[in-house]
């Protein structure tokens, strides 16, 4: 038979009940008589009800709350509302509020009887979730976050405390009847003063606060905050032990005391003999991670019997293993299945225990609301406070309030000890979980609404190479995701020629997907401080970042003329490349260099690693403030080609913006002793039979132009009088220059395209450099290859250039032009900043000029003149 009730007043915690039914009476015990439930049924075909059986009733449960929190999620999105809120609310949807008013659910799918097998492998993921955010707590950020993070921690969770309790004994005869006052005070006043860190670390994630100064003060002060908050949890369970001996509360205390130095002065040195003796490039074996994770469970049996939660002894252990290697590989080994398996199903324990029918006194829900609320308000009070001691602006500081309350799995924790103690109440319960809900809910609209940082939107002119002088300093920024990006990226910048007469300073950004994971979020947190501050602190950093920043400032070190800045931002594939957009117009970036979504495999094929690069690419090329370049790595990287003395590229030129901008970047390269530049430049059969005055080849207007665009006086010229001028200038400049070469091809059609390309020798060069638009629009020269593109973001030469038909030796570097909206302008014209304060720029590839199927070449008379700059049918170089 199933569990049945003596009486009513049932209580709905499952320990509780077994507390009262083996022999621990108290006042207001029951005694519940559980039949031996079997775990697994021999089938239905037998007639047997697979949900009379516990293993297959668990398994539909677990399959149930995931799904309903996942759901959850994809709703709450669009909100911005972080994850826990869908598990809350997931809990208190299948719970009694809700779905447990259907009698066949709530006797089905979630009987009372199979809530102590789902409460305890509940408990055991939450065991592990605890470990995980010891492990991701990095102590020595506490230690380096300051007197400003560390006054608003205690400003945050001090007065908070103090109103909690105050209010609390003021109402204690309507909120806490039949409960112990002290224990009661002290649970209500930790659970209003938390700050949920791996919540809090979310939120600033996805509204692109992590990287600045208010990010980072809540990130220290939110993890002062959760250390404390656990000490003031162990203090408040040893209280509320109130049926054992006077002294029993003292000795919790001591015992406690002596596992945290026990964890600290010998398990962490045991972890460090651990972290030394591993060879270095090598993981830790699979024992020693069995063992390890063995020991979470050993913490908090030792924490259990001591008196304190078990999870307090897990989050302990957790801290005292040292961040790295050993760390980062534990995470990987457990935190995907924790995270998103066991730990829903804690707070749909949460939920169940959750009834909104049990919220019946109006006068009990007031005053607690009132409680919440007045702590809410002393922690936002508290926070501005010691805001205004640091002159911080006033928005700054109620948006570092509200971040500080941010509520989550601390609280729930809280709560739920709070309750198994039976210190709440099934009504206080209620309240408390659902106004932590709501004021979670609050966090994310009303900081985005307060906090707008004052970002200088000023205009710079150095928006693309062609705009600045080749031999001035030159402003990159360089993305990578994976530690295989760099060595091409660098290969590049060699390439590029920095010296001290023309610098290259080069904004390396490790580019980093948010997972949900508090460690890659602390990871941006120090690397985005300066390099002075984070030296002697790499162990803040995983691995990856940490390799990819020290191959930057080691090429710095050893290369003159270069200035490398190294940074992370975490952000969702997504929105990534706002980020990537905002960085570069702070800095006043001339040229972003990205990696292709696609690898070299070892046969010589292209395969894609990460499908969400692609989407990146293409959103970036779209948004970008300045010129692009997206790099295909077919051996740049290679240790040979870089210890090379000599470095043969070739430039594909067809005419417009791109390849003015390719040409621009060359031209920078031939500067290099060891590089050789071929240009190779295509032109139309009739290229002799055109004429300037004739030419109807003019840049469209754009109708649907953005009124906020500066636009810049293009002098009447068209596009191909453009490329003609830039041509001459760089031939002039580089007149008797050896290393370059030029040849040109006549060809009518994509076919000729190919074949001219196929019949160049390509195991001369190393790097073709294209545009990515290449001449007018609906050119024969390139339109059937337009049809036929497997990668957009490529355009049509550097498509066919990365196919398997060509060379799979030869690297390519496609190249994108900021393009401002051009148009005459008047005669006496006015300065641009003055029509338009806000200075936004148009993005290139949207009001890109589109070219007449016409247009007109003007022949240059100084076109033999080397006969290295000449070819057949070459007049116009």
């Amino acid at each position: 038979m199933d569990a049945m009730p003596i009486n009513e007043g049932l209580p709905s915690n499952v320990t509780a009940q077994m507390r009262n039914a083996t022999g621990q009476p108290k006042a207001s015990s029951t005694v519940v008589c559980y039949s031996p439930m079997m775990i697994t049924t021999n089938g239905i075909w037998q007639g047997f009800n697979p949900l009379e059986f516990s293993l297959p009733l668990f398994i539909l449960q677990t399959a149930i709350i995931v799904v309903t929190t996942r759901v959850l999620v994809l709703v709450l999105r669009p909100f911005r509302q972080p994850r826990v809120i869908a598990e809350i609310l997931a809990g208190v949807l299948l719970g009694p509020s809700l779905m447990g008013q259907i009698e066949t659910w709530a006797t089905m799918v979630f009987p009372q009887r199979s809530l102590l097998t789902l409460e305890t492998v509940a408990h055991l993921g939450l065991l592990y979730f605890l470990f995980l955010v010891g492990l991701e707590m990095d102590i020595d950020v506490i230690r380096r976050s300051g007197k400003k993070a560390l006054f608003v921690a205690i400003a945050g969770m001090a007065l908070p405390f103090c109103m909690g309790i105050a209010t609390s004994f003021i109402f204690r005869h309507q909120v806490s009847r039949n409960v112990h006052q002290t224990s009661f005070l002290l649970f209500l006043g930790v659970a209003l003063s938390v700050t949920a860190f791996p919540v809090l670390a979310r939120i600033l994630a996805e509204i692109k606060l992590l990287g600045t100064d208010l990010g980072r003060i809540a990130m220290s002060a939110a993890i002062v905050n959760d250390m404390c908050a656990w000490i003031l949890l162990a203090l408040a369970i040893a209280i509320s032990e109130v049926d054992s001996a006077a002294l029993s509360s003292l000795w919790v205390l001591l015992s406690g005391s002596l596992f945290v130095l026990f964890c600290f002065y010998v398990v962490r040195p045991g972890m460090w003999w651990l972290v030394r003796r591993t060879p270095e490039g090598e993981g830790v074996s699979d024992m020693e991670v069995s063992l390890i994770l063995t020991g979470v469970m050993l913490a908090g049996v030792c924490t259990d019997a001591i008196g304190i939660h078990s999870v307090f002894g897990a989050f302990v252990y957790g801290l005292v293993i040292p961040t790295g290697p050993l760390g980062v590989t534990l995470i990987e080994k457990i935190e995907d299945f924790v995270t998103g398996l066991l730990l829903p199903l804690f707070f749909a324990i949460s939920g169940l225990r959750t009834s909104i029918q049990k919220i019946s006194d109006p006068v009990t829900v007031g005053l607690l609301v009132l409680v919440f609320v007045m702590a809410s308000f002393a922690k936002i009070m508290g926070t501005i406070i010691i805001a205004a001691l640091y002159t911080m602006p006033f928005r700054e500081g109620i948006a570092l309030g509200f971040l500080m309350n941010t509520r989550g799995l601390v609280e729930m924790i809280v709560l739920n000890i709070g309750r198994d103690k039976e210190v709440l109440d099934d009504e206080s319960f209620a309240v408390m979980v659902l106004v932590s809900v709501a004021m979670t809910t609050l966090v994310t609209p009303v900081v985005l609404g307060v906090y707008r940082p004052s970002r200088r939107l000023v205009g710079y002119k150095r928006r693309n190479l062609q705009r600045i002088r080749h031999d001035s300093e030159l402003r990159m920024l360089a993305c990578v995701h994976t530690t295989r990006n760099v060595p091409s990226v660098l290969s590049l910048l060699e390439l590029s020629n920095p010296n001290k007469r023309s610098p290259i300073f080069i904004y390396a950004l490790h580019l980093v997907e948010l997972t949900g994971r508090a460690s890659n979020m602390l990871a941006a947190a120090a690397a985005s401080a300066s390099k002075p501050s984070r030296s002697g602190t790499g162990s803040s950093l995983p691995p990856i970042t940490e390799h990819i920043f020290n191959a930057f400032e080691n090429y710095e070190r050893h290369t003159g003329g270069v200035s490398i800045q190294t940074l992370a931002a975490v952000s969702p594939y997504q929105t990534m490349h706002e980020d990537v957009s905002v960085l570069a117009e702070d800095k006043h970036v001339s040229l972003i260099v990205v990696p292709f979504h696609k690898q070299q495999t070892v046969d010589g094929g292209m395969e894609a690693i990460n499908p969400h690069v692609r989407g990146f690419n293409e959103s970036l090329l779209t948004s970008s403030p300045c010129s692009v370049a997206i790099l295909v790595d077919r051996g740049l990287s290679a240790a040979a080609a870089r210890m090379a003395t000599e470095h043969h590229v070739a430039l594909f030129f067809f005419g417009g913006p791109d390849d003015r901008e390719a040409l621009a970047y060359a031209w920078r390269m031939v500067e290099h002793p060891g590089v050789t530049l071929t240009i190779v430049r295509f032109l139309p059969p009739d290229y002799r039979a055109r004429s300037v005055s004739g030419s109807s080849y003019r840049p469209s207007a754009v109708a649907d132009a953005d009124s906020r665009a500066i636009t810049i006086s293009t002098e009447g010229k068209s596009e191909l009088e453009m490329d003609e001028d830039y041509l001459n200038e760089f031939r002039t400049r580089n007149h008797g220059n050896e290393a370059i070469s030029y040849s040109a091809k006549m060809v009518a059609n994509s076919e000729e395209t190919v074949a001219a390309i196929r019949s160049m020798d390509n195991n001369l060069h190393e790097l073709y450099i294209v545009g990515r638009r290449p001449g007018e629009a609906g050119s024969p020269m390139t339109a059937a290859l337009e049809d036929w593109m497997e990668n957009p973001e490529l355009g049509p030469i550097g498509d066919m250039l990365v196919s398997s038909d060509f060379s799979m030796t030869v690297s390519v570097l496609v190249v994108q032009q900021y393009v401002v909206a051009g148009a005459p302008a008047p005669v006496a014209p006015a300065p641009a900043a003055s029509s338009d304060p806000v200075r936004q720029y148009l993005s290139n590839a949207n009001q890109r000029p589109a070219a007449a199927a016409s247009g007109a070449y003007r022949t240059s008379a100084a076109s033999a003149a080397n006969s290295r700059w000449s070819g057949s049918g070459a007049v116009g170089f």
